[in-house]
């Protein structure tokens, strides 16, 4: 059975070689399931709640504030890249931090933007692959405990909300200690059998937190936007849950799949409903804003290492001489 790298591997060259009709039928069909999806979902979200009323909300918003959410996002992405960097470090590749925000940036156009054709990562690791000849499981790696350090961050911001929510009648200790018992095993399982990912590896989880901290405030900043002088705790933890529900990618940069979240959650915590539709829409629009910044490498592709020959972008392949 074949892992997820060699899945990640062979879809990525798929994107890059000529493709048959079986695979531009199936690129098809993924992005009209995944508009299928996201359309259903909000379909139901607004079935539930008038779309009016949150276009008014967008409509009123304090937009100074909706640009403080913009720069905290842009700031989150800045946070993420530089967390990557840790990872790629570990397997010694050593990638000019401009070069890194960069690949980042189109990484990110990618995902948002093109659902259909090759992701953010796998473009990575294609690049990565074939410009520095590392082995597209090593890339691919580094990639994933990024993505998990993101997951912990997450799980330790949730079980700090956790304690702020009444409705949540649970003591406190209970969702510590199962966080800190998994985090254990976590590190535990990742230094007995990938170290060699280890060596950044409470760096790259502080940088995490970095990152999910200033979506947090981002989240914030939004309800500011909106007067909102409620309890904030009931929101940012819908966002959070929201944020991992976006992990299976099976709508268009997880429109639909955080609103249908918070719709639900808005029936078990205290929450305005269509407030809290508007924080997730609002979110994606933001994140769309910074994802297009990445089109420009697209369009011209020479940007992307303008000025970064490529003994500065190393991968020490003779450390042990």
């Amino acid at each position: 059975m074949k892992d997820l790298a060699e899945i990640e591997v062979e879809e990525t060259e798929m994107a890059v070689k000529p493709k048959t009709w079986k695979d531009t039928l199936w690129s098809v069909t993924k992005v009209v399931l995944k508009f299928a999806v996201t359309s259903v979902l909000l379909y139901y979200v607004f079935s539930k709640v008038p779309l009016q009323k949150v276009k008014l909300r967008l409509v009123n918003a304090n937009y100074w504030w909706m640009f403080a959410a913009l720069v905290c996002y842009a700031a989150s992405m800045v946070f993420s890249s530089w967390r990557l960097s840790s990872y790629f470090k570990s397997i010694k590749l050593n990638l000019d931090p401009r070069f890194n925000f960069r690949l980042y940036l189109l990484g990110l156009f990618y995902n948002f933007l093109l659902p259909g054709g090759i992701g953010g990562d796998g473009y990575k690791i294609y690049l990565l692959n074939k410009n520095y000849k590392l082995p597209a499981k090593k890339v691919f790696w580094a990639i994933m405990f990024d993505r998990l350090s993101g997951l912990w961050a997450i799980g330790l911001i949730t079980v700090a909300l956790i304690f702020l929510i009444p409705q949540i009648d649970v003591h406190i200790g209970i969702p510590l200690s199962i966080f800190t018992v998994a985090s254990i095993i976590y590190y535990g399982v990742a230094y007995k059998f990938f170290r060699e990912y280890t060596h950044y590896f409470f760096e790259g989880h502080l940088k995490a937190l970095g990152v999910q901290s200033m979506q947090v405030i981002a989240i914030i900043c939004i309800l500011m936007g909106q007067d909102f002088t409620g309890k904030y705790s009931p929101y940012l933890l819908s966002f959070l849950v929201s944020a991992l529900a976006t992990i299976i990618p099976i709508s268009v940069g997880g429109a639909g799949i955080r609103e249908t979240v918070f719709q639900q959650l808005s029936r078990v915590f205290p929450m305005d409903m269509d407030l809290a539709v508007f924080l997730p829409i609002s979110f994606y629009l933001i994140s769309v804003i910074v994802a297009l910044s990445g089109i420009y490498y697209l369009i011209r592709p020479s940007r992307l290492e303008e000025g970064l020959p490529k003994h500065d972008i190393t991968v020490e392949e003779e450390a042990g001489k």
